[in-house]
């Protein structure tokens, strides 16, 4: 029988479409104490590259994977283990994930796959992870052109407690293009329909740029089926904000004009992979898709290129926890002042330094 006191650092998984994912680098030794949460190494996939957070504690006593492998999902990246256990037993540890790896027993297997629901006449497409009844769920709203699986880095972690659904807005993803006269009223009462469809009676949402104003207004709108918010760079609250990005985002209609605009999404424009951009460029030419962007673009900035939106107004009066975070590179929606926390990236703060948020998040 295998010594308990050894534990696997695994390859985890990050969205739905990930099969495997490359060591980039390490950033510990074999040798060295790490601690839950402490950075291991970074992980590049199909979508994006992230860092991989220790799960456990104790001694690195084997780097399994090399920076340059490529391995599935569930592979052992390392192994950790009191000093006082043999060399012997760590090497039969290592054999053994080797061969795993080899045998193709760790091959990807179908996961949960999004579902829809009929919200006020239109078809919400959403994801659903985590056990059907531990816990108060939580939801996660996207932003301005994002989609559920914006949330790569966040559900799957937060799932492991709870429910945690990932919806697409209308106009947005898998959803229906209608998104009526595109207003904020129209985005919040998708939430609270959706709530309202699953049988949800109280959530924690989570919102993302326009996401987080329309959690807002839902928590405004139906206070009693809001147990927190957590609002992600949400936009409304005042200063200038990247109308170049915005109107230009929505008027893209090539490679060459999409590209250079997504750099302003990130701390790191080197996250900007070509995947990213096809998948973009995919979504934009669906039917309907153009149109909805323009709507929403009329709620997002006034004539004048301001925000158009006052979320802190939506707050004003709502008896529940609000937790407001902001990248402090965000290139799109400024940093306000006051009492926010603050993280090491740019708007796509949930996808640059998901590990952190999840620490912030008031679960």
């Amino acid at each position: 029988m295998a010594d308990e006191r050894i534990q696997r650092i695994t390859m985890p998984k990050w969205g739905l479409s990930m099969k495997t994912g490359k060591i980039i680098e390490w950033f510990v030794e074999e040798g060295a104490t790490v601690s839950t949460g402490d950075d291991l190494a970074d992980i590049d996939t199909e979508k994006i590259a992230g860092t991989l957070e220790s799960t456990v504690d104790g001694l690195l006593r084997r780097i399994v994977a090399p920076a340059d492998s490529e391995l599935p999902i569930g592979a052992t990246l390392a192994v950790v283990a009191p000093a006082e256990v043999p060399d012997s037993e760590i090497d039969a540890v290592v054999a053994e994930a080797m061969a795993e790896v080899e045998s193709g027993a760790l091959e990807a297997e179908a996961g949960p796959q999004p579902q829809s629901v009929d919200v006020a006449g239109r078809t919400i497409s959403y994801l659903t992870l985590g056990p059907d009844t531990q816990g108060e769920p939580v939801v996660l709203v996207h932003g301005y052109g994002g989609d559920k699986n914006s949330w790569l880095f966040m559900q799957q972690p937060l799932a492991e407690h709870r429910p945690v659904h990932a919806l697409d807005l209308p106009g947005h993803g898998a959803s229906s293009k209608d998104v009526g006269d595109g207003s904020l009223s129209v985005l919040a009462d998708t939430v609270i329909g959706f709530l309202d469809a699953l049988g949800i009676g109280r959530a924690h949402l989570v919102g993302h740029s326009l996401g987080g104003a329309v959690v807002a207004a839902a928590a405004k709108a139906a206070p009693e089926k809001v147990a927190s918010l957590t609002l992600l760079a949400p936009a409304g609250f005042g200063g200038h904000p990247n109308a170049g990005y915005l109107r230009g985002f929505a008027a893209a209609t090539s490679r060459r004009e999409l590209k250079p605009l997504l750099g302003d999404l990130f701390a790191d424009p080197g996250l900007v992979t070509r995947q990213l951009v096809d998948d973009l460029l995919r979504y934009k030419r669906l039917d309907g898709v153009p149109e909805a962007l323009q709507l929403l673009l009329g709620t997002l900035l006034t004539d004048s290129d301001e925000q158009a939106i006052d979320t802190p107004g939506l707050l004003a009066g709502v008896g529940v926890p609000v937790t407001l975070v902001w990248g402090r590179e965000d290139k799109v929606l400024p940093l306000p002042e006051g009492a926010i926390e603050q993280v090491d990236a740019g708007h796509m703060l949930h996808m640059e330094a998901a590990n952190e948020i999840l620490r912030l998040l008031p679960l």
